[in-house]
């Protein structure tokens, strides 16, 4: 008994096992048809799908080779010194760190950089990235290559939002480096484009510093101009001034005008001392007695120039007057007073020459200052004229138009297979034809429409036209 219990209960779980195996092979012979099924409808539909894919490589290959080239050009500038950024104020932290610390330049950058990033300060390269993308750069760079008509804009607005789609300004984290990419239709204008942002960049950096040396070099630059201005003017007085009483140096004048004038007083005296002896033997009729006096009158003359004795009824006729009016050299009697005018000018031309030597000197340090402050823009990589082309990848936009049309039309060859599988009576069936039907004789209508307007509107066709008929007058 216990053995035919047993063997009826192996065939029970036989047969259990028999209709579980039944039941999991049925869905997968299911599926397997299926698929048969639709590569079969795709096989008998093959000439439709070729053609379509055909089609579409042929369309994805215009649509490629219709959109125009674009041109990437790229230059790298190295990361700014921050410790000659006085702009930020990292530099002024540094300073400070240096010496405080004796002089040790890592500890100081170090100590500057900690104090920017605890007080919220920005680095030299952020800085520079916020004047590369800001409106003064973007306005200066269309009006330089006419941007609005390259990129057929009416508006600057319309040309700085597509300079900025076209360009690409980014920092690397690590190490600093500042890149600038800019895409364009024409290589040479994106190269153009690319280091004409960094002359910007140069020019601004440098026109916005707000150091100290900046401000000092801008003062010492407007006081050389008032500074030049008043040495001009004092040295065309001390000019004006020797011109007009034919000195050059007083001191040097006056030592030879007494000189000369000892000199013919004691000739003078000599002469006068030979014309006494003289008269004593002769008469003044004599030739000798007259050339004598002559020649003492002559050196009293002479004399009297250069003492200046001339205004004081020593001249004696009107042309002696004019011709010692004239007279090349300024009177013995008139030195003091050029010469205190004389040294007035020449003081006032001396102070303005000391003050524009010493401000010229210190305008120069200001400017080596200056350039030492201003953080420096360095070219790692200069932007070159791109070889390549960076847009479009026509095999990737013939690849994927041609599988899109190919995938679709696949679609479409299953979709219209199952809409024929629908049952008639389908509600959904129904009411998508009638929604097509509805469409159908909506564009009917329509077309009927414009055929009517064409066919009352009259024509003036140059055949119809009749001339009027000629009156016996005309005839």
């Amino acid at each position: 008994m216990t053995r035919t219990a047993e063997k009826s209960q192996l065939e029970e779980a036989s047969q259990g096992t028999i209709a579980d195996y039944s039941l999991v092979e049925v869905p997968t012979m299911d599926s397997r048809e299926r698929q048969i099924e639709r590569l079969r409808l795709l096989w008998g539909r093959r000439r439709f799908l070729l053609r379509s894919a055909a089609i579409g490589l042929l369309a994805s290959t215009l649509i490629a080779f219709l959109i125009p080239k674009s041109y990437v050009s790229t230059t790298e500038l190295m990361p700014p010194d921050s410790q000659s950024s006085s702009a930020s104020g990292m530099a002024m932290m540094a300073a400070m760190a240096a010496k405080i610390s004796g002089g040790a330049g890592s500890a100081a950058g170090g100590l500057g950089s900690m104090a920017g990033d605890l007080l919220g300060l920005k680095t030299s390269g952020a800085l520079f990235i916020g004047v590369l993308k800001s409106q003064t750069v973007q306005d200066r760079l269309i009006q330089q290559f006419d941007l609005r008509k390259v990129y057929g804009k009416r508006l600057v607005k319309d040309a700085q939002v597509k300079l900025d789609e076209n360009t690409s300004i980014t920092e690397d984290r690590k190490s600093g480096l500042i890149t600038i990419s800019v895409t364009d239709h024409s290589p040479q204008r994106a190269t153009a484009l690319a280091n004409a942002y960094v002359d910007q960049l140069n020019l601004l950096v440098a026109d916005l510093s707000t150091s100290s040396a900046h401000r000092e070099r801008v003062f010492l630059e407007a006081r050389l101009k008032v500074v030049k201005q008043g040495l001009d003017d004092a040295s065309d007085q001390l000019a004006q001034f020797s011109s007009k009483n034919s000195t050059l140096d007083i001191q040097q004048e006056g030592k030879a005008m007494l000189d000369v004038a000892s000199n013919l007083a004691a000739q003078t005296i000599a002469a006068q001392s030979q014309l006494e002896g003289l008269r004593q033997i002769y008469t003044d009729n004599n030739s000798r007695v007259q050339s004598l006096k002559a020649r003492v009158a002559e050196l009293q003359k002479q004399l009297g120039k250069i003492s200046g004795a001339n205004n004081n009824n020593n001249v004696v006729n009107g042309a002696d007057a004019a011709e010692g009016s004239s007279a090349a050299m300024p009177s013995i009697h008139n030195l003091p007073l050029l010469g205190a005018k004389y040294e007035n000018y020449y003081r006032n031309a001396k102070i303005q020459e000391t003050v524009y030597e010493l401000l010229t000197q210190q305008y120069e340090l200001a400017k080596v200052q200056e350039a030492k402050e201003t953080p420096s823009v360095k070219v790692l990589d200069p932007a070159i004229v791109p070889e390549e082309k960076s847009f479009p990848p026509r095999l990737l936009i013939v690849f994927l138009g041609t599988s899109l049309v190919f995938v679709g039309c696949v679609v479409w060859v299953w979709g219209a297979e199952r809409w024929k599988e629908v049952d008639l009576q389908d509600p959904r069936k129904i009411f998508l034809e009638e929604v097509v039907h509805n469409l159908k004789e909506r564009m009917s209508w329509v077309s009927r429409e414009s055929e009517a307007r064409e066919l009352v509107t009259p024509h003036n066709d140059v055949d119809d036209y009749r001339p009027p008929e000629r009156g016996p007058v005309d005839r």
